[in-house]
């Protein structure tokens, strides 16, 4: 119902505005820069999905463009990709090989020295998971669903392990003396990389995100 033809995201202020004022109160728009989020354009009916992560380059970016204007216009924020395509979950660093076929094979962000220089978030978020009775994963989650109440991350997985251990992060209360830690780590996250080649192969995706 209000869908354009095409039934995916909407990516351009026009599809957003051809949609009927009485249909979808709240559509999706896919990686969308701040200077779209105007009120003329969103109607009410807008929810911003883009990358956001304990990554510092992407997580700077998002919260100086995005997260403010999604505050002052009421508006829900999903960040996809929220666990790096698999870094923050803890089982990947500098030495880790992937299969042929694996997507990240061609992301910037998983070459040996980009994977260093983000080693210290995860294990940091090793450190508290520890401390927790969680997970890596479980704690980046919680990060996330901690700073507002109006952010929903989603993290994709084809495993119902996984999917259960993603719904868990729910329950962890991390202290302020975590997200203070969490932050500063993040805040030194050297990698400035993008999270995605400028093409794409036939490799599959990875199964974390």
């Amino acid at each position: 119902m209000g869908m354009p033809a095409t039934h995916g995201a909407i990516t351009t202020i026009e599809e957003l505005l051809a949609l009927p004022e009485d249909g979808m109160r709240h559509e999706l728009l896919d990686g969308v820069h701040a200077v779209t989020l105007a009120p003329q354009y969103l109607h009410q009916k807008a929810v911003v999905e883009l990358e956001f992560l304990l990554l510092g380059a992407t997580r700077d970016r998002t919260d100086a463009e995005v997260l403010a204007a999604c505050e002052e216009l009421g508006i829900g924020f999903v960040p996809f990709s929220p666990l790096g395509k698999g870094f923050l979950t803890g089982q990947i660093d500098g030495t880790t090989t992937f299969d042929s076929t694996d997507f990240r094979n061609v992301v910037p962000r998983f070459t040996p020295e980009n994977r260093k220089a983000n080693q210290a978030v995860v294990d940091l978020l090793t450190r508290i998971a520890a401390k927790q009775r969680a997970t890596p994963a479980q704690i980046a989650l919680a990060w996330l669903l901690a700073r507002k109440p109006w952010i929903v991350p989603i993290p994709g997985t084809t495993k119902l392990h996984r999917l259960e251990e993603n719904i868990g992060a729910v329950a962890v209360e991390l202290t302020a003396d975590d997200i203070r830690e969490i932050e500063n780590a993040a805040a030194k996250s050297r990698c400035t990389a993008p999270a995605t080649p400028n093409t794409y192969s036939n490799a599959s995706v990875a199964d974390r995100s």
